[in-house]
């Protein structure tokens, strides 16, 4: 099923949000696979001995994720006229607000004093529903592609 139709991805194409997302997304990740290797590090003793670090990755990690919704919420009002839950998006956004609740919960733990075990086990929580929702994402990505190359071959006969 296409998400787009021609005028609406004529929308997406000319979004100064497609290109703000082209660039989050990447940093998202790096930020991701950052916090998942100091997480891992910390708790196996290899080189990182101060939980700070953990709980600092999973902040960069909450902002980016906080910072994507919100600019993704632009392209969705631009591009569908709905600033979130377009039911074009419904499903990512679903999982993004998934991702955002596990990453947000890490810190009320943080601060309701829970242990370095609860946090470390929800910081891989909030790293796995992050993956999951990138993947949602992903996925979609490639068969709009694809629909796209479709498009594209039938305007050409």
């Amino acid at each position: 099923m296409p998400r787009y139709t021609p005028e609406q991805l004529a929308r997406r194409n000319a979004s100064v949000w497609t290109t703000v997302q082209a660039i989050l997304a990447p940093i998202q990740f790096v930020m991701f696979l950052a916090g998942l290797t100091v997480t891992y590090l910390y708790q196996y003793g290899i080189g990182i001995e101060n939980f700070a670090w953990v709980t600092f990755f999973v902040a960069l990690k909450t902002f980016m994720l906080i910072l994507i919704f919100v600019t993704g919420g632009f392209f969705e009002q631009e591009v569908f006229g709905k600033f979130a839950f377009a039911p074009e998006f419904f499903w990512e956004d679903f999982g993004s607000s998934i991702a955002m609740v596990v990453h947000i919960a890490y810190f009320v733990l943080f601060f309701m004093g829970a242990n370095e075990t609860v946090l470390i086990w929800t910081a891989l929580g909030a790293y796995l529903s992050y993956l999951i929702n990138a993947a949602q994402f992903v996925v979609r990505l490639l068969l709009e592609k694809r629909h796209e190359r479709k498009l594209k071959a039938g305007e050409a006969i």
